[in-house]
């Protein structure tokens, strides 16, 4: 699955690109895994916008994904290959030898037919979850857990994965995307491959509309409202804000660090790259 670009023939149709997905499913999800998706249009439980440019889109029903891969040796075959509205990567409904279904998250190159298996001691193969401990130094890998048994949290999104660096002690060395090394205990889980969907960065969206089909509203910058609606509003003129950029509430957009969790900083051994100047 590849790109697909359209000929101009009208003004939204000459800078879009889209992703293909001819080769994906094209009935509807599995009905018991699935669930109403009420969107908070960026509002808090008292109704108070907290996230802005948010509201609108295309109604969705929210796809229950396993990241936990607790059903543990005993194999399964994947039934299809599935888009999904609320995630960036594919994902694929698998069938166990009890019958039982699950939604996962589908890596690069699987296909529908194809085995997979969760637990220790198993196959190193595309689509298999195990231990930290069992999987080889320099395997890719994605949908990793931070704690055993809390469910995958990093690299779940189109085309991520992260690899095994090294052993350090109940530690296994986890080199992230953006260059950052982090210590995570050997028996969390982690799925073997690349996720699916790596076009998707690569996607234009051509118009307005597109946007607001996926819930993203207009944005409108600071420097053309009002002084009482925010820091860089107001001035005669056009003036360009009268200072460095801060958000609507006053916290500085650029290089301001706002991570503050002491407690986890022992487990990272190397921090993020930075980008050059």
């Amino acid at each position: 699955m590849g790109l697909k670009s359209f000929k101009p023939y009208t003004k939204s149709t000459r800078g879009t690109i889209l992703v293909d997905r001819s080769e994906l499913w094209k009935g509807k999800p599995y009905k018991p895994l699935t669930s109403n998706n009420y969107a908070s249009k960026g509002r808090n439980n008292y109704g108070r916008i907290t996230s802005r440019n948010h509201g609108g889109g295309h109604k969705q029903r929210y796809r229950h994904v396993d990241f936990y891969r607790k059903k543990l040796n005993m194999k399964a075959e994947v039934e299809r290959i599935e888009y999904d509205p609320n995630r960036s990567c594919y994902i694929m409904l698998v069938k166990f030898e009890d019958n039982q279904k699950f939604y996962y998250l589908a890596p690069q190159n699987i296909k529908i037919g194809d085995k997979i298996e969760n637990g220790s001691s198993i196959e190193i193969k595309t689509g298999n979850c195990l231990p930290l401990q069992d999987i080889p130094v320099g395997i890719d890998i994605h949908n990793v857990e931070l704690q055993p048994g809390a469910g995958g949290k990093i690299a779940r999104s189109a085309g991520t994965s992260v690899t095994i660096s090294g052993i350090d002690g109940n530690y296994s060395l986890i080199k992230m995307a953006s260059g950052e090394v982090r210590k995570i205990d050997s028996r969390s889980m982690a799925t073997i491959g690349t996720l699916s969907n790596p076009d998707q960065k690569n996607i234009k969206i051509g118009k307005a509309g597109r946007s607001r089909w996926l819930g993203r509203r207009p944005h409108t910058r600071g420097v053309v409202m009002n002084p009482v609606d925010h820091p860089h509003g107001g001035g005669e003129g056009k003036s360009a804000g009268g200072r460095h950029p801060v958000s609507p509430t006053g916290q500085s957009a650029k290089g301001l660090k706002t991570r503050d969790n002491k407690r986890t900083d022992k487990f990272i051994v190397r921090r993020r790259k930075r980008k050059k100047k």
